[in-house]
């Protein structure tokens, strides 16, 4: 009891976190607004400010709230999945295959013709279709051997960035700007539709996820501890490894591939706080939207008026955060 005293007093502090993260994204960039002007400019919806937070900011943290909780809820399903703390969504080849659909619509111009979403939209049918092949795949022999599909999402994701790679290869300096910026992932989305689908999946994977916690925990302990504990091994990865690939296609189409966020977070939320999945799929989806609208705001601000794609903000922090993590392990050892 005293343990699950502390866990809820820590999603408290998070939460926390995350309104002071909000609080500060709203107010720094390139046009300041101090923190006591934040309110006044919501409220007055003539001013210069009120735009700049109703229509940039705002819809960015909303976004990187969405995003960094989908990815970060994923990588501990998946983790979980696999029973290996290095697996993060876009092992399995996903981003590869959004990668390469958004490429594809670029050079051949079909994001000129259509609407604005068709970026994502391709993005998404990319996704999709590497999941497809995963699931096609692992459908006739099952889910005993899971580390196949692990290897055979990771020759995807090979395959796919070398397609990308050809395709660079003949694009023009614009089209080439266009499909390495979205790579490079960005929380700046303009559709708010798109941000509010977002927020709606991300909850609806919170909920979904939660309810499948007990069943997590049993993975933990490998497939025939599971099955002696009631459990259908089979249709509970089956079931999130659907899931997570559909949220995933969904991110990663988007808002581009941002890396490190499904690795780092579920990785230290499990190491450093609780291996139950009741705790760790909250505690998860809070940390990564703190994690990612923090790494948006150092985006925007670090060099501005340019600004970083936030992925290589997320890359930086989080392949540094890692290896600390390995180094303090071995002197531990």
């Amino acid at each position: 009891m005293n343990k699950f005293f502390k866990l809820l007093i820590l999603i408290l502090m998070l939460i926390i976190l995350l309104i002071i993260v909000t609080a500060v994204s709203l107010s720094v960039g390139s046009s300041e607004i101090s923190l006591k002007d934040v309110l006044y400019a919501l409220k007055n919806e003539n001013s210069i400010e009120h735009d700049i937070l109703i229509k940039t900011r705002l819809p960015r943290i909303l976004l990187g709230l969405a995003i960094g909780g989908s990815l970060s809820i994923c990588g501990a399903i998946l983790q979980a999945i696999f029973r290996n703390p290095l697996v993060e969504p876009y092992t399995l080849g996903i981003s590869g295959g959004a990668g390469l659909g958004v490429s594809i619509a670029v050079f051949f111009k079909i994001n000129l013709l259509f609407s604005g979403l068709t970026l994502t939209l391709s993005g998404f049918i990319g996704a999709l279709l590497i999941c497809g092949i995963l699931l096609t795949i692992k459908l006739k022999n099952g889910f005993k051997n899971i580390n196949q599909i692990l290897l055979t999402g990771v020759m995807l994701s090979f395959i796919s960035s070398s397609f990308i790679l050809f395709i660079l290869a003949f694009s023009n300096s614009m089209d080439l700007q266009t499909i390495i910026y979205w790579i490079m992932g960005s929380l700046d989305e303009s559709d708010t539709n798109l941000i509010y689908i977002s927020l709606i999946f991300s909850v609806i994977l919170l909920i979904i996820s939660f309810g499948y916690s007990r069943h997590l925990n049993a993975l933990q302990l490998g497939d025939e501890e599971a099955l002696n504990l009631g459990i259908n091994t089979e249709n509970v990865k089956k079931i999130l490894f659907v899931l997570t690939s559909i949220i995933t296609g969904l991110s990663v189409s988007i808002a581009g591939i941002i890396g490190f966020v499904g690795l780092i977070v579920p990785h230290f939320v499990r190491l450093l706080i609780s291996r139950d999945y009741r705790f760790i799929l909250i505690l998860s989806f809070l940390s990564g939207a703190v994690f990612l609208i923090a790494c948006d705001t150092m985006a925007r601000t670090v060099i501005s008026p340019i600004e970083l794609p936030v992925g290589v903000i997320t890359g930086i922090l989080g392949g540094l955060l890692f290896i600390n993590s390995l180094i303090k392990r071995q002197k531990d050892l």
